[in-house]
């Protein structure tokens, strides 16, 4: 392999590594903003959602709305730690996807739709996020 090979596919590498933290980091802000969003409309007690009343996981909407409204926080934050490429945001990261991943499969009965596009949202935040090695990420920064 020549020295130009090598730099070209170090570059490669580089740019498809900063390209999915990005990819990351507006998914996560995106779901943060609309998990806010939906976190203030329970919490007024908006008459978009569904109520059941044979429910398993049986909350106040209210207390949905608050448990939303501070995961959409802490994922906006936690995005715009990886904007910067923070090593705590990638795990930070992980780990809120996770958790609104679990709120929108216990909040399905609420809003079934749209706990299915967070669900998806969140999946596609823990890919981006795990598929980055660590030697890969943001040397160019």
């Amino acid at each position: 392999m020549t020295a130009t090979h090598t730099a070209q596919r170090s570059t490669a590498k580089q740019g498809w590594a900063s390209g999915t933290m990005v990819f990351a980091a507006v998914m996560l802000m995106l779901a943060g903003v609309l998990d806010i969003f939906r976190g203030i409309m329970a919490i007024a007690e908006d008459d978009v959602f569904v109520t059941t009343r044979n429910y398993v996981f049986k909350f106040d909407l209210t207390s949905w709305g608050w448990i939303h409204l501070a995961l959409g926080v802490i994922g906006v934050l936690v995005s715009l730690g990886l904007f910067r490429a923070a090593t705590w945001a990638r795990v930070s990261g992980v780990a809120i996807a996770g958790l609104i991943i679990i709120a929108n499969f216990l909040s399905l009965p609420y809003y079934p739709v749209w706990s299915v596009v967070m669900i998806a949202f969140s999946g596609f935040v823990i890919w981006a996020l795990c598929v980055v090695r660590r030697d890969d990420s943001f040397a160019s920064y």
